[in-house]
């Protein structure tokens, strides 16, 4: 039977594909280079041509998670066709839905055995996405919706804030806790961005 040879994008893009498969099933701690080799159904040579080890395929996995999340809100931040307050409202709901449909994903980045993949996320967010929404605030500044003089140091500050207490699990709210603290998010994104009480009120049940 003769060998199907794959281009190396196609080939890296299965590895990766079968290592997020397994991390999502038991974990990051608990993923051996070995499995992610069987999972993919590639020699150890193959998997070590594109990865040099565990640590790589992580980082990896990560940037090209966020990169596909900060090239979407990209094209939403240079329609020149919205206000910024829309821009922001879509880009946070996006987040919001993404959640919502990645549910099982993103439950077991909760996980203690994904801890180390779920603060990598998080870095690679505020680092690729934060200046995104710092491009839609300026343009806020400009449309005088917003009053933000540091845009891209405001919007980490929130980011981080909002994705330790709200979404790493790690306090063990109840629902009607996680709510209050959504409501209170919705309060300190309004006053941080200068922007009219009530402008993101969509945030206040959100969880």
């Amino acid at each position: 039977m003769r060998r199907i040879v794959k281009d190396p994008v196609t080939r890296r893009t299965e590895i990766l594909e079968a290592a997020g498969e397994l991390f999502r099933q038991q974990g990051y701690v608990h993923t051996t280079v070995n499995a992610i080799i069987l999972k993919a159904g590639v020699a150890k040579g193959t998997f070590y041509y594109y990865f040099k080890s565990k640590e790589e395929i992580l980082e990896a996995f990560v940037q090209g998670m966020v990169d596909r999340l900060a090239a979407a809100y990209q094209t939403l931040a240079d329609d020149p066709k919205q206000t910024a307050l829309e821009k922001l409202r879509q880009m946070l709901r996006g987040h919001s839905r993404i959640a919502q449909h990645e549910q099982e994903w993103m439950d077991s980045l909760h996980r203690p055995e994904n801890r180390e993949l779920h603060e990598r996320l998080n870095v690679a967010i505020v680092q690729k996405i934060a200046p995104v929404f710092a491009q839609v605030i300026e343009q806020g500044n400009k449309e005088s919706v917003f009053d933000v003089a540091a845009p891209l140091e405001t919007i980490q500050f929130l980011l981080a804030g909002s994705q330790f207490l709200l979404e790493s699990n790690i306090f063990g709210w109840d629902r009607e806790e996680q709510l209050a603290r959504s409501r209170a998010m919705q309060t300190i994104i309004e006053r941080a961005l200068g922007a009219e009480p009530g402008a993101f009120a969509f945030l206040g049940g959100a969880i």
